[in-house]
Order: structure tokens, then sequence, then C-alpha cells
């Protein structure tokens, strides 16, 4: 019993000390409330099956998930807008809260959704991959598309890649000052040469979505995705800067085979003076 119980207690350190080694905190820059301090906090790494997952959300040649409709991006969860019929005003699509499902309306009749705040559920209180309750709400979207029974020749790749962010486990929470944070729905590290290394964020929802904190500066061109990318470059010292949040254009890195911002040294530093927590 003794030798099973620090056994136990082992694990547990090995596990607390990795956790420990994926924090990082940073200051928000270029943005209307710079100087903002900033927490990412991972649980893991994502794997390769998830990275190749994104890949093809985002060159469209993902298979359709079996079983139940995407997630639309204005409107309900599965084929015909059953569920989605009961939304109301709690599904948040891409375009706004609330469409309901694309079914015959007199098929389901609809039931009345109770209201529900303007501001995200909190991570820590509720199970981020799930935050609204399926029956009697509108699924999330991400703009446009991926729904059972939506329209295929519409979707696009920024669709098709928000709705397999919405399917993807949380990973992580980045903090603002908000009272929320905003789930992290990958989370992949590419070491490199000089000892340092790149890493790629993407959140189900785009930074800055419930503040007005995170509104570009004047010099800043804005990309128009319902999510966000980050890649933060640190050096050996476990300091570096992050760029992307509300810029850059997604592309697909062939190299890295990961989806990545294009021309990262060209864009802004969002996330000035990026700290790892713990080094390796």
């Amino acid at each position: 019993m003794r030798r099973v119980l620090f056994l136990a207690i082992v694990i547990l350190a090995v596990v607390d000390l990795h956790a420990e080694d994926m924090r990082f905190t940073a200051t928000s820059a270029n943005v209307s409330g710079a100087g903002e301090s900033i927490r990412i906090n991972l649980t893991e790494w994502s794997p390769d099956s998830r990275r190749d997952e994104f890949v093809a959300a985002w060159t469209l040649t993902a298979a359709a998930p079996e079983g139940r409709g995407g997630r639309g991006g204005a409107g309900g969860r599965g084929a015909g807008g059953a569920r989605g019929a009961a939304a109301g005003a709690a599904g948040r699509g891409g375009a706004g809260r609330g469409a309901r499902g694309g079914g015959d309306a007199t098929a389901v009749p609809a039931i009345p959704a109770a209201p529900i705040a303007d501001i995200p559920p909190d991570p820590d209180v509720v199970d981020p991959d799930n935050p609204i309750p399926a029956r009697g709400r509108g699924g999330r979207g991400g703009g446009g598309g991926g729904g059972g029974g939506g329209n295929a020749a519409a979707q696009t790749p920024e669709s098709s890649l928000a709705a397999a962010l919405k399917r993807a486990p949380t990973v992580g929470i980045l903090w603002t000052s908000e009272n929320v944070g905003y789930s992290i729905k990958y989370a992949y590290r590419l070491p490199q040469p000089n000892g340092g290394e790149r890493i790629i964020l993407a959140t189900d929802r785009r930074i800055g979505t419930w503040s007005n904190l995170w509104a570009p500066a004047a010099n800043v061109t804005k990309a128009d995705y319902p999510f966000s990318i980050i890649e933060l470059h640190m050096d050996a010292k476990g300091e570096g800067d992050g760029r992307g949040i509300l810029t850059g254009k997604v592309v697909v890195d062939d190299s890295a085979k990961t989806i990545a911002l294009d021309q990262y040294a060209t864009l802004p530093v969002i996330l000035k003076g990026v700290k790892r927590q713990s080094g390796k």
C-alpha cells in the first residue's frame, strides 16, 4: 500500500511540473487596450492527429462528422435543423445569435428559449467543451457552414475550420482582464534548432469578442475570422513574442504540416514580453 501511495505521489508531482511548464504570461500591444496582462495556461499539447484534422478542415478535405450534423454557422445543430428549431435566440452563429434551424417550422413545434446573458460562460464553472446544453439551444457556428442540413457548396475554409475548432476538446485557457477566459482548442509545439520553440494556438472564439480592449491600432489590418490563431516564437530562455489573434492570414505551413500564420515576421506584435513561467 505504501508503495502504491509513493508511486501516486511521484506521478502527481511529474504532472504538476509538466503543467507548470505550459504556463505563459504576456502583455497586449498594438490594440486599444494595450498593456493588458495576459495568461495562457495549457493542460496538454495537441497530437498530430488534431493537427491533421485542422489542416483538412482548412483545405476542405475533411470528411463530414458521422452520426450527427455539423454545427452550422447561423443556426441549429444536426441535419434538417430539428435541434436548431428550438434554439430561439440562444445559438450563437457567426452572423449573430440564435438563427433557427433550416427544417420545416411546422414539423417541430418551437420551444421558447430562456434569454441568456450576452457573455460567454465561465470555463471554471461549466464544461468549456459544452458550455450551453445542446437541448433547446442552437449550435455555435463559425460564420457559415458545416451543418449537416446546410449547403456544402457554400462552405468556406473559415467556416470549416471554425466548426472543427468547436468540436475539438479544450486543451487550455487564455485569460484576459475579462471575467471569463477563451478556450484554447489547439496547442501545437514545434521545437526549433536554436533551442527555442514555435507554438501555434487556436481559440474557437475570437479574442476580444466580449471586450472593447482588442480593437486593432490604426496601422494594423484586422483579419475577419470568427476564431483566433496565435503564434508564439520563443527563444531558448523561454522568452519571445506573439502575433496573430486579430491579424494575419491563416495558411497551411507545408514544412510543419500545420495551420499557421502567413508571413509571421511581417505581422505586428500583439503579445509582447511573452514568458514561459517554468523552463524545461
